[in-house]
């Protein structure tokens, strides 16, 4: 491979944005040639390297256009969740796989109960590791799953063409039901925008090796995802300040963490901190609560309990409405030690 710069070696290829012949509907982005890539495997190493960080540049701008509609779903999201209701993701091939990984992380990073948020990838669990032939292509297979939603419900469908049978008709099901629905695609001209209440577009264009949509679409699905659940949880209480305080223990790194995390909140000392958490069972939030209000362990669970998990609901029944802060901890008169709630 040379050095040349892309396209050097080829004229540029030609637009491919007139309309599908078979849909009268422009080609998607995503499946088009990009000209900024043209004459990708005459590069070097680096040179493609290259390429592909630039445009991977187009990925911040796409999710920065969609943040407006991003917050008003995660204010549904969570409201409905406070009712009772979950959120679903719909998708196939690497769309589905991102949504699997992000409801997988919530339950060790903020403790969410299972079946909150929930990943549905077409093909089923062997599609997580080896692509299922014609999954995607199954519209009843996605009216099946998204039948599972109710009114209270939120069906997210991640479809970089905007095009995905299965996400069509898990859409479609969820939206009979009574379900939210949001399309979140890479496609302005998504066919499957009018099943859905709400489509996001993350115009992230054509990609550098055409049609390879695991590169700039799906690198801002990812960031859509992570956005949403983590906007989601810190909505609903998981955190404190900007602490991992809902983060389930399970190793030995993690316990650690725990540890940090309670001498970084309540300005303890590491002796101080391990003490405390064996105090409450090894609850980090627990542990947090009692040390603002000085109430009792169960005391501090139970309200907490109350407040489905927020520390800082939590804090401000037990103390009052002038609950102190993490800040307030850190910088208050000397004579308020941990523990102690100042005047």
């Amino acid at each position: 491979m040379t050095s040349s710069q892309p396209g050097s070696a080829r004229p540029s290829p030609p637009s491919e944005s007139t309309p599908a012949k078979s849909t009268g509907r422009p080609l998607s982005p995503t499946e088009q040639r990009n000209p900024a890539s043209s004459g990708l495997d005459d590069l070097d190493t680096l040179g493609v390297l290259r390429v592909l960080n630039a445009e991977d540049h187009a990925v911040i701008d796409a999710v920065a256009a969609a943040l407006p509609q991003l917050a008003e779903l995660v204010d549904i999201a969570a409201d409905r969740m406070r009712r009772g209701g979950r959120v679903h993701y719909f998708g196939a091939g690497t769309s589905g796989r991102l949504g699997v990984l992000d409801a997988s992380e919530l339950l060790p990073t903020f403790n969410l109960e299972p079946g909150r948020v929930i990943g549905h990838i077409a093909g089923g669990q062997a599609a997580l590791v080896n692509a299922v032939e014609n999954a995607e292509d199954s519209g009843a297979d996605g009216s099946a799953a998204g039948a599972e939603l109710g009114p209270d419900d939120v069906a997210i469908g991640i479809a970089a063409s905007g095009s995905t049978p299965y996400v069509g008709g898990a859409l479609d099901a969820a939206r009979a039901n009574g379900a939210h629905t949001v399309l979140i695609s890479n496609n302005p001209h998504a066919s499957l925008a009018a099943k859905a209440d709400v489509h996001i577009v993350l115009d992230t264009g054509p990609e550098v090796i055409t049609g390879s949509t695991r590169l700039k679409a799906g690198t801002a699905q990812k960031l859509t995802l992570n956005g949403f659940s983590t906007a989601l949880m810190v909505a609903l209480g998981r955190t404190w300040d900007n602490l991992m305080v809902s983060v389930v223990a399970t190793n030995a790194k993690l316990r650690e963490r725990t540890v940090r995390i309670l001498r970084e909140a309540a300005d303890l000392d590491d002796a101080d901190a391990r003490t405390l958490l064996e105090r409450c069972d090894g609850d980090l939030k627990t542990a947090i609560v009692v040390s603002f209000t000085e109430a009792a362990p169960s005391l501090a669970a139970s309200t907490l309990e109350t407040h489905d998990g927020s520390v800082r609901a939590a804090i401000a029944e037990l103390v009052g409405a002038d609950a102190p802060t993490e800040s307030d901890k850190a910088s208050g008169p000397d004579d308020t030690g941990p523990g102690t709630v100042g005047a």
